[in-house]
């Protein structure tokens, strides 16, 4: 009997244990780990930080799984020990032939002062409630959607958050008395995909109204005053702010020593494999360069790939078959932009001498598409 161990039930876990499930025998054991006991569709907090959605509609208990053959511990990490493919859950002590590290990345909003005092992180449902409580009752002023910190998991999600609160507040004719703008501390949006994306989604702001601040680091918040601080001296007033907070790695994967504080777990470009042998990084939590000297985005697409790819190459080495199929780069994303229309796009991030990008004209049915995705999300695991 072999059992396999995966740390984190986020969408690469999942998908890596939906997988192997499938490949190994009904003896073999796998055990997935995870703090919380709900598991969370990320994407969709962008719709429940605008009205669209409920809280209960973005969350499902892991107890729920339609996969009934998985052991599931509710329980926090507390040490992991690659050496030993060993996990520390709870009082528990886990050893397994493989593990798979799907812990995603930590949010750390108290990285710059006064930022985690503001309610406003939509990157948690709690968060997102409270920008649509905001947004909600906001009658004028200001709104502000900034990303502290790079790198961060979802390269569109802020752009998207400030165009869908351009089209809420257009539904309620109360747009021409609050301005919406995006202060960013990166050179251009969703760089990795190139200048023609960046400039694309630029020009979707610019068309609804919202002014860009690019390369403006926040240095610190006043809840209080309702400022933000900036390194080059500025400060913005705010009525509204959505905020995406700094990321780093999770405490428990820099104690075990598979990745420094400041940075993420190193693997293999294709098998995910880290220095140890049949250990695993797969999504927020890795850290993969590109030939541009740029990471691979930190995205969904890319974890739930990297999860049946690890789970191909654990299923085959314990039947000793070889590795098989890799991961090669591959992904796309939705990006939702307001009033029921969404843009879309696909491309190679692993084509040298930069990822190869094909961005398709923004329509009601690529929005569509975003929804019928959320809807096959639940219905194959629930």
């Amino acid at each position: 009997m072999a059992r396999v161990l995966i740390a984190g039930a986020g969408v690469g876990g999942l998908a890596a244990a939906h997988r192997l499930r499938r490949q190994l025998t009904d003896s073999d054991e796998i055990v997935v780990f995870d703090q919380s006991p709900v598991h969370t569709f990320w994407p969709s907090l962008l719709w429940l930080m605008t009205g669209t959605r409920q809280a209960e509609q973005v969350q499902r208990p892991l107890a729920g799984l339609r996969e009934r053959n998985l052991t599931i511990v509710n329980a926090s990490i507390t040490a992991l020990d690659p050496a030993q493919r060993t996990v520390v859950a709870g009082d528990a002590r886990w050893t397994g032939d493989a593990l798979i590290i799907a812990l995603g990345a930590a949010l750390n909003p108290s990285a710059v002062p006064g930022l985690g005092d503001e309610p406003g992180n939509f990157y948690t449902v709690a968060g997102a409630e409270a920008v649509w409580d905001q947004l909600n009752r906001l009658k004028q002023g200001r709104v502000v959607v900034l990303i502290s910190r790079v790198p961060f998991k979802c390269p569109a999600a802020p752009y998207e958050a400030a165009m869908l609160i351009d089209g809420v507040l257009r539904k309620h004719r109360r747009r021409d008395q609050v301005t919406i703008e995006v202060g960013a501390a990166e050179p251009a949006p969703m760089g990795v995909a190139g200048p023609k994306v960046s400039e694309a989604v630029i020009e979707a702001l610019r068309d609804r109204g919202i002014a860009y601040h690019p390369n403006h680091l926040v240095t610190r918040v006043d809840p209080d005053a309702r400022r933000l601080e900036f390194s080059d001296d500025t400060d913005v007033s705010y009525d509204l702010l959505a905020y995406v907070p700094p990321h780093r790695v999770p405490a428990e994967v820099a104690a075990s020593g598979l990745a420094p504080a400041d940075g993420w777990v190193a693997v293999d470009r294709h098998t995910l494999e880290t220095r140890f042998s049949m250990v695993f990084a797969i999504g927020d939590v890795a850290g993969i360069p590109l030939a541009l000297g740029k990471p691979l985005p930190k995205a969904g697409v890319f974890a739930h790939r990297q999860g049946e790819a690890v789970a191909d190459i654990i299923a085959n080495r314990l039947a000793e078959r070889g590795t098989g199929a890799t991961f090669d780069g591959a992904g796309e994303c939705f990006i939702e932009m307001g009033r029921g229309i969404a843009g879309f796009a696909r491309g190679d991030f692993y084509a040298e001498p930069a990822p190869i990008i094909h961005a398709y004209k923004p329509g009601r049915h690529w929005h569509a598409g975003k929804v019928a995705f959320e809807r096959h999300w639940w219905a194959q695991w629930w």
